[in-house]
């Protein structure tokens, strides 16, 4: 938890520019995105790792009371035990629903407004495996069982319903690729 946790504190620290002690203590306390994920990283690790019984029942209700809480005031619904990767990087928080069985993958950016849900019947029923540094911009819904690959770009209200190549830019409605220049 601690690994992910530095991952996710050193993300914020590198893509705000925080540069001096008391301006990364001040990301930390004003940034509510940060709360959340302080909350759900504690959560996931309780629920999937701690090994005492009973401190882990006790511990599991109240950090999922709290993830909850703080789920509802900040608009982020992403289950406790969601695999998310290390230093993911919520800019804001509003409208982000992500889908329990998704797998998300390392120093990913989730923008406000996205979705990351289920989709299809039979064997076309499923959820996205996201890649490693992938950007979603505010607004992009990601449905289906698709694979998006490692450095990929997503634009702003694109609807992603098949499988995005690595270093892909994918727009629209729905999603097309427009380019192969990935996020640099």
């Amino acid at each position: 938890m601690i690994t992910y946790l530095r991952a996710d504190i050193h993300r914020y620290v590198k893509v705000g520019n925080h540069v001096s002690l008391l301006s990364k203590m001040k990301m930390l306390f004003l940034h509510e995105p940060m709360w959340y994920l302080i909350i759900y990283r504690a959560g996931s690790y309780v629920k999937d790792h701690f090994r005492i019984p009973v401190i882990k029942q006790l511990l599991y209700i109240i950090l999922f009371i709290l993830h909850k809480f703080v789920s509802i005031v900040m608009g982020i619904q992403i289950p406790l035990g969601t695999q998310i990767g290390k230093g993911v990087y919520l800019p804001h928080y509003g409208t982000i629903v992500v889908h329990r069985d998704t797998i998300i993958g390392e120093n990913c950016n989730i923008g406000q407004g996205v979705t990351i849900g289920i989709a299809g019947r039979g064997e076309k029923k499923g959820v996205p495996q996201i890649g490693n540094k992938v950007y979603i911009a505010p607004g992009a819904k990601i449905i289906g069982k698709i694979v998006v690959g490692n450095n990929v770009m997503i634009g702003a209200n694109s609807v992603v319903t098949k499988d995005v190549p690595d270093n892909a830019v994918v727009a629209g409605v729905p999603a097309k690729i427009i380019s192969y220049k990935g996020w640099e």
